[in-house]
């Protein structure tokens, strides 16, 4: 039995094998790549926020054909498939393009961005003030730490419902394919509702079921309960607009969902999963960009060059290449730059949980195997 420390104690048991040194804080590559990209990188790009009101009209249109599908004859319902699929392409594209909006490259500081966040964010079940704490500023400015909530789970925490859970869902050597492909689909929620509990009913660093607790504001965590409420409310109104038909809902809402969330998650548990723990937050080190066919690139806002999101969150993606390029030139072989299949396979072929900052480890703590397995990949 593992003993029952919380996060506040597991200092004394993550210890690296890697010196300090070898890291480079995050500003090092900002002061170093910034002068030599063009102005017009900052400059907000108003086309993402096009493109998000398009990707909510696809699923307004998806709901409307929806609505008679109680109509259709049975050997024609399939044709609704191919729409289905391509509205869980637009979960996935609300998720990025309002991830851009919050961070501020798609428009300056509006009175709108805020509704327009929340609208796009609402299929994927989070609060837009949630969203902004967890992922804009304890996330990004403690990547793949020990008080990053979004990393793998200590060896060394307890074994909670939470850690149960995504030892059950997410990818790695001892994942059963039955219940991966339910974790495909439901991890997004997993993670969600952890993280809002957490902050909901606790609001605590010690509050263990996560990998990483974090706090808000007592006014962001009303604003975030009320929010949750007008989510909630949004998907109360498609169900009952399908009319709870078991048929409309399954085609036009669960299996979209499914799917949106599923993609997204193929990019997030790439993203830093398969990468070492970093007390220095170094993101060529702690994250991972993928090469994936240009297509995905251009319908998901150049999503895969995670790394180089790190080093300017609010750069208008379309010059994430432009990034990734001189961070070829000025830190050569350093940057963790993955085939898609590749980064899939590492995370297949290793265990889940961080025995200490540079090794994985399975549940019962048996293997241990270096997380500098990546540079096989990377050098492959």
């Amino acid at each position: 039995m593992k003993s029952e420390k919380t996060l506040n104690t597991l200092d004394n048991t993550v210890t690296p094998n890697l010196d300090e040194e070898t890291l480079i804080h995050h500003s090092v590559y900002v002061k170093k790549l910034r002068p030599l990209l063009p102005s017009d990188a900052f400059e907000p790009n108003s086309s993402k926020l096009a493109i998000l009101l398009i990707n909510v009209g696809i699923l307004l249109l998806g709901w409307g054909i929806a609505a008679n599908l109680d109509r259709w004859p049975v050997y024609l319902l399939w044709l609704y498939l191919p729409l289905a699929l391509i509205m869980g392409n637009s979960i996935i594209v609300l998720l990025f393009s309002s991830h851009d909006l919050m961070h501020g490259s798609v428009q300056k500081k509006s009175r709108l961005t805020y509704p327009i966040a929340f609208l796009g964010l609402s299929m994927l079940f989070m609060p837009p003030t949630q969203w902004k704490n967890l992922h804009n500023l304890v996330h990004h400015n403690n990547t793949n730490s020990l008080a990053d909530p979004d990393r793998n789970y200590l060896y060394q925490q307890p074994d909670t419902w939470g850690k149960w859970i995504q030892n059950l869902f997410v990818p790695s050597v001892e994942v059963n394919p039955l219940w991966l492909i339910v974790g495909m689909a439901g991890s997004w929620l997993v993670h969600n509702f952890r993280n809002l509990t957490s902050v909901l009913f606790f609001n605590d660093k010690s509050v263990d079921y996560v990998p990483a607790a974090f706090t808000v504001s007592p006014k962001d965590r009303l604003t975030i309960a009320f929010e949750c409420v007008g989510i909630l409310g949004i998907h109360a109104s498609i169900l009952f607009y399908l009319n709870f038909h078991p048929l409309k809902i399954a085609l036009a809402y669960f299996l979209p969902i499914a799917v949106g969330h599923a993609g997204a998650m193929f990019y997030i548990f790439t993203n830093h999963m398969g990468c070492r723990m970093t007390s220095i937050n170094d993101p060529l080190i702690n994250s991972m960009s993928l090469r994936v066919p240009k297509i995905f690139d251009l319908l998901h806002l150049n999503f895969s060059y995670h790394t180089e999101h790190h080093i300017f969150p609010s750069i208008n993606s379309d010059y994430y290449p432009m990034v990734q390029e001189l961070l070829k030139i000025h830190y050569p072989g350093r940057l963790n730059l993955i085939d898609a299949g590749d980064a899939w396979r590492l995370l297949m072929q290793t265990p889940r949980h961080y025995q200490d900052e540079v090794t994985f480890t399975d549940s019962s703590g048996i293997m241990s195997v270096n997380c500098s397995i990546a540079e096989e990949y990377k050098n492959g």
